[in-house]
């Protein structure tokens, strides 16, 4: 009996919810559930659960170095997706190691993860700029919410006639598409991708459900499984809306606060 073909390889780099809604374990459960094998650089550990994050750890960079090549140079990689990255350091070393990547064509999608889904902040203020010079130029697909950009641009923008403004503005730091979110914003949930000439809106209704933590790291997870499975930004995109939307109608209850989405609703009957 021959082995069979191996799925598409995506890796997240990423750091740890130890309540299993977001982070690295949301991205491996999304990878799995679109039928790609989803591989981990762990870069910190962090104690939270559904109520808030109690702590945070960050790994070495030799740490970091070390997962990675481990799984590149002996398994290889068809997407990679980065989230969580909190210091200078560590964006510093996520980048130096994704250079490579991206000038052999290989599709990385950037999270630029500011704060948690409770408002925990997840990236220290100086490590903004390197995030802004360093890694998004290496973005296929850099995936920031409204206040990510603001963040990133030094703009503000409350509205969805922002989100032009706001794409505008994050595809100039040198990413090849910028999606910027607006699901914070009222009215249906609105994201818009942009490639700095052509600008595709993905609309969905506004779901009546509080349970959304992991809805970033799952959203960037499933654009990434899509780009590693041959699709382009805008399929890439569009499936990972439809994805998390479904994700979203079936977020649970999971303790005393903000449940998880259901990253694996195609798997059930």
């Amino acid at each position: 009996m021959s082995a069979r073909t191996a799925p598409p390889r995506v890796l997240t780099i990423a750091g740890s919810d130890s309540g299993g809604g977001a982070g690295i374990q949301a991205d491996l459960k999304t990878m799995l559930a679109l039928g790609t094998h989803g591989m981990s650089v762990l870069t910190a550990i962090t104690a939270q659960n559904s109520v808030g994050v109690q702590g945070v750890w960050d790994l070495p960079s030799e740490a970091v170095v070390a997962q990675f090549r481990a799984v590149v140079d002996d398994i290889g990689v068809d997407a990679v997706k980065t989230g969580m990255l909190s210091s200078p350091a560590l964006v510093e070393t996520v980048a130096g190691l994704l250079r490579p990547l991206a000038e052999a064509g290989v599709p990385i999608v950037v999270d630029p993860v500011a704060v948690s889904k409770h408002g925990d902040a997840l990236l220290a203020p100086e490590a903004v700029e390197t995030v802004r010079t360093r890694l998004i130029p290496l973005a296929t697909v850099l995936t920031p919410n409204l206040d990510e950009a603001a963040a990133l641009t030094g703009q503000k923008y409350a509205e969805e006639a922002d989100l032009r403004p706001a794409a505008e503005a994050v595809h100039a730091l040198g990413p090849a598409w910028v999606l910027v979110k607006g699901g914070h914003l009222p009215g249906d949930a609105v994201d818009l991708l942009y490639d700095g000439h052509t600008e595709h809106r993905f609309r969905a209704p506004r779901l009546d459900n509080r349970h959304t933590h992991g809805t970033g790291c799952t959203l960037a997870s499933a654009i990434a499984a899509g780009l590693a499975s041959g699709q382009d930004p805008v399929a890439a995109v569009g499936a990972a809306k439809t994805y998390v939307t479904e994700a979203l109608a079936r977020g649970f209850a999971l303790g005393a606060g903000i449940g998880p989405v259901d990253h694996a609703w195609p798997l059930r009957p």
